[in-house]
């Protein structure tokens, strides 16, 4: 249930996100679900891709500074009050989340969550049946 995410630095400059866009694209890797946290100075483009091993590599050659981490992704139902209820789930049993995004497709939402224990997070919402995307059904979303 653990799953790759790709982490880029990017200078706050026009084009950026293209390049990696680009480059990734060319190199036939898909993106399926993405997030950029910024300053005025620099973002940190996360991506979970289809191919993590080959987009390091082609974004390392690229001369991008980019790194690998492991996190996890809680599929819920798309209405309200269903992120509150896994969230306090995780709160109660001590599990920190570091940062999450989401994205939602029809009926169902998808989180990616980088929590400060993984083995711990990944335990707890097994604990409380909560579904945990594997990595091969998130790249065909």
């Amino acid at each position: 249930m653990i799953i790759k995410q790709l982490s880029i630095f990017l200078e706050n400059k026009s084009g950026r996100l293209n390049e990696v866009s680009t480059i990734l694209g060319e190199a036939g890797i898909n993106m399926s679900a993405f997030s950029v946290a910024d300053t005025s100075e620099f973002g940190i483009l996360r991506l979970i891709v289809s191919d993590h091993e080959k987009a390091f590599r082609v974004l390392k050659e690229n001369a991008f500074s980019v790194s690998l981490t492991d996190v996890v992704c809680l599929n819920c139902p798309n209405q309200p009050g269903a992120l509150a209820k896994a969230l306090s789930i995780l709160s109660e049993n001590g599990v920190s989340i570091e940062y999450l995004y989401a994205f939602s497709v029809g009926d169902a939402a998808n989180v990616v969550l980088k929590p400060d224990n993984l083995e711990k997070c990944i335990a707890v919402l097994r604990e409380h049946s909560m579904e945990l995307v594997k990595a091969s059904d998130l790249y065909r979303i």
